[in-house]
């Protein structure tokens, strides 16, 4: 499926190219209409044919497995649901399981993560929201956890597994080169910055088309006193992510091009947050922040401040958040706001590119701890598998019929009893998740014509084509782990600075001069290259 891959790189060649036909054509027929298709996995029916019983001899009875029980960490991005209501207990009766989960706010999630990994006291089921983190790699590397490459072989007993994950996805989730990770599916297109159009409409402003046109538009909502009560105290700009990360939340970054392979003269790829164009970026964020629009506090700031922020009607721009969200942002603001209206922006052209999200599929993983017995493995693949289906994906966003949701007219609508038992993404959580084209566009709450709409408009401003994957989602070197956590926290304090005025471009520009100065920065940087040409042929 070359729509995801960037043109400036292609579709990579060798190890990206096992996945073959068969999957293109699952994923066609499963993903077509937005994940509505029929497909289904080979059932029994179609599996290696067994010998009929002889007549008149009774056959023993299998006796039923008990419930398989998994002690499993996972992100939570809402309220902490309730195990034993209606929804978890159907789940659970169905796959056969007892979930042990360990919920963890997601803001939090990293700093429990390192704490899990450095302590050994590793659950049986490690949710990763992040493959290239150097402490996940190293547990890997000593041996942690269990290698999968075995078990999964040809992917001949896991059908839903191959054939139901984003394209390529058991190739840019391995770690150092072989499966030991589950990989997590999500939508490659996530989406893009979200804004208050109700205010672009009252100040005559058109929606934003270009980085410039956005920065104009956030500070003409900040200086107006947009909300009538007289403090012209509206927040222009608020992010549930960092701004600095790999391609910067809202696909800034990829709008300046730090997606874009850049070689220093040696030869070596830079990584892309210490490239010229991410210094272009920070000098970007630097005139947003002196204009005002950019929130002051954005450097601290945890997701639930930035959601509430603009759910309460304070902010004007929210992003790293889905399109999907949209319709129930909206939702809550009219209840301070009657006549608010959320929407996206179309992909925002700056001079390096479209500010555009677009990722492997991949969003985070599950390893298996090396503690873990085989047969158990074997059977914790068995219920990823049994999960990984357009069916269980289905119940994981409607819940149970009469209970979470009802048809009227054909339709589903979701009951109140959905947001309490079933949320919007808890259920996501202990699965590998059915790779969902549409995923993140579409939301249950809003009818079928605002879906039906929101699918036609993404599509029809570009989003899919114009979206880049950067390299780093996929290549790695073993040099950048032990080496760049020395300068990290450094550098994320140094792109504040410049940030919020403390110290100049040309001193932000000289620090990052020489953290690519250094031996072992640049030795990563050599390996970067050689597993870029290795991965994409270049």
């Amino acid at each position: 499926m070359d729509q995801g891959y960037p043109k400036a790189v292609r579709k990579p060649k060798g190890r990206l190219g096992f996945v073959g036909l068969s999957m293109v054509l699952a994923l066609m027929a499963g993903c077509s209409s937005g994940g509505g298709g029929t497909a289904k996995a080979p059932d029994a029916a179609t599996a290696t044919a067994t010998p009929a019983p002889a007549p008149n001899v009774k056959q023993p009875e299998a006796k039923p497995q008990p419930p398989l029980e998994i002690q499993m960490t996972a992100r939570l991005f809402e309220e902490a649901p309730n195990m034993d209501n209606p929804y978890w207990k159907e789940f659970m009766k169905r796959t056969n399981t007892k979930l042990n989960i360990e919920w963890i706010p997601d803001g939090d999630y990293t700093t429990k993560l390192n704490l899990l990994l450095a302590s050994g006291n590793i659950p049986e089921v490690l949710v990763i929201n992040n493959l290239k983190h150097p402490p996940v790699v190293n547990a890997v590397k000593n041996g942690a956890f269990w290698d999968l490459t075995p078990f999964l072989g040809d992917f001949s007993k896991y059908p839903n597994l191959k054939n139901f994950s984003a394209p390529d996805s058991w190739v840019t989730s391995r770690i150092l080169g072989k499966n030991y990770a589950i990989p997590k599916n999500r939508p490659q297109l996530s989406g893009g910055p979200k804004i208050r159009k109700d205010w672009l409409d009252k100040l005559g402003i058109p929606m934003p088309q270009t980085l410039d046109e956005y920065r104009s538009a956030l500070k003409k909502i900040v200086d107006a006193d947009i909300d009538g009560n007289g403090k012209k105290d509206t927040i222009g700009l608020v992010s549930k992510a960092s701004l600095f990360s790999g391609g910067s939340a809202g696909g800034f970054g990829d709008a300046f091009g730090t997606g874009k392979p850049t070689f220093n003269e040696e030869g070596g790829l830079i990584y892309e947050t210490l490239t010229p164009q991410h210094a272009e970026l920070i000098a970007w964020l630097r005139d947003l922040y002196a204009d005002g629009v950019l929130a002051k506090e954005f450097a601290v700031m945890k997701p639930t401040q930035a959601t509430e922020l603009f759910e309460s009607g304070k902010a004007a721009s929210l992003i790293n958040e889905s399109f999907r969200w949209d319709y129930p942002f909206m939702t809550s603001i009219k209840k301070v706001q009657p006549d608010a209206i959320v929407d996206t922006v179309p992909p925002l052209k700056g001079p390096g590119g479209y500010a555009v999200r677009y990722s492997t599929g991949v969003d985070g993983a599950f390893l298996i701890s090396k503690k873990v017995p085989e047969d158990k493995v074997k059977r914790i693949l068995d219920y990823l598998e049994m999960t990984n289906t357009k069916e269980y994906y289905d119940f994981s966003v409607n819940g149970l019929e009469g209970i979470h949701f009802n048809r009227v007219n054909g339709e589903i609508q979701l009951t109140d009893q959905h947001k309490k038992d079933v949320g919007s993404t808890s259920p996501w959580q202990p699965i590998a998740l059915y790779y969902d084209k549409y995923g993140k566009i579409v939301t249950p709450t809003a009818p079928k014509e605002y879906n039906d709409a929101k699918i036609k408009q993404v599509e029809s401003q570009g989003y899919f084509e114009k979206g880049l994957i950067s390299p780093f989602s996929v290549i790695n070197s073993a040099t950048w782990i032990a080496t760049w956590p020395k300068f990290e926290q450094e550098w994320t304090s140094m792109a504040v600075k410049a940030v919020v005025g403390q110290i100049s471009m040309d001193e932000y520009k000289a620090y990052v001069k020489k953290i690519n100065d250094d031996p072992n920065i640049k030795k990563a940087y050599q390996e970067f290259a050689k597993d870029y040409k290795e991965t994409y042929g270049k």
